[in-house]
């Protein structure tokens, strides 16, 4: 099978397009025909030796995809060969094929196409675990939510209205207005140097926001503070960019909640996966939830599509075609 390793920690050039053995389904797994991988700012992090450092190199790349299994492993139940199948953690998606526990898969129904599923579990669970579990967004709510254009972004404001909420949004270009308003957000912001937060007061009349989602890295943190109101809550993700250094407790304002979110608190169990997972999809039958795809590329160009990535050159979820 071909697949995109990297052979060394660093920039796109350690990617390579080469040939692989193909893998096997061992007890407990299912053997999968990759249709889509999804590329996530995760992807970038393993790349610049940030993660999955105690696996040696060269090593398959991505974590996220839609398939169809082609075989089972002992042991197996509920996955059967011929099903669709989805899944948000399994190290070496960017290949043809890929061996994934069971536990870690979810079916796809019917109603949900390839694209849909591909470009919905990271993303689509992470903004869910945002939204519903660590701060439970009421009606009425106003949240101020980073990078509203990107894949986390658009879905994160969809379910934050569906809960009721507001959503002030900040994009980095006039190119990406459009996509942020179709999603839902209330009020858009321009702005590429973290100079946010007086427009956010103002269309607050001074009061701020109840809740900042803020991946966007070290030159936001201390605006994304500014914006909160008294008792407010920070909700902080995107270790790829880095943190925002030591923190002196006493020094923060308002009463703020400060607190570090990881989607996997949200599907700690392959219960609660199926169970997120199904109610994403539900959104999306319903038409409640809508996916905006930025860009396919050829797994080949993987690179391309990181290169896009990093420079912020894309709104949505960027997909790779074995």
């Amino acid at each position: 099978m071909r697949a995109v390793v990297m052979t060394g920690t660093g920039g796109r050039e350690v990617l390579e397009y080469v040939e692989r053995p193909d893998p096997l389904a061992g007890p407990g797994e299912a053997l999968v025909e990759v249709v889509l991988a999804g590329v996530n700012f995760m992807d970038i992090g393993v790349r610049q030796g940030m993660a999955w450092t105690e696996v040696p190199n060269p090593k398959i790349l991505g974590v996220e995809g839609v398939g169809r299994v082609l075989a089972v492993g002992d042991g197996v139940e509920g996955i059967e060969p011929g099903q669709r199948v989805a899944w948000v953690y399994a190290p070496g998606s960017y290949a043809e094929r890929i061996a994934i526990p069971v536990a870690s898969l979810v079916p796809v129904p019917d109603a949900i196409d390839d694209r849909t599923a591909a470009s919905v579990m990271m993303q689509g669970l992470t903004a869910s675990h945002f939204a519903t579990d660590f701060y439970p967004v009421q009606r009425g709510d106003i949240a101020f939510v980073h990078a509203a254009a990107g894949g986390v972004g658009l879905l994160l404001t969809q379910i934050v209205k569906l809960r009721g909420g507001h959503v002030i949004g900040r994009v980095s270009s006039q190119e990406k207005v459009a996509a942020a308003r179709e999603a839902g957000v209330d009020h858009v912001i321009i702005d590429t140097e973290g100079r946010f937060a007086e427009e956010t007061l103002r269309l607050t009349d001074g009061q701020g926001v109840h809740v900042v989602y803020d991946g966007s890295g070290p030159t936001t943190f201390q605006g994304s503070l500014d914006v909160l109101r008294r008792s407010g809550t920070f909700c902080w993700y995107g270790p790829v960019l880095g943190g925002p250094g030591p923190l002196d407790i006493m020094s923060l304002p308002k009463s703020v909640k400060i607190g570090y979110a990881t989607f996997f608190d949200h599907i700690h169990t392959p219960e609660l996966l199926r169970a997120r997972s199904e109610r994403l999809f539900n959104w999306i039958a319903t038409g409640e939830l809508k996916l905006h795809i930025g860009g396919e590329y050829r797994l080949a160009d993987a690179a391309k599509a990181h290169a896009d990535m990093e420079n912020r050159k894309t709104t949505g979820k960027l997909l790779l075609v074995p």
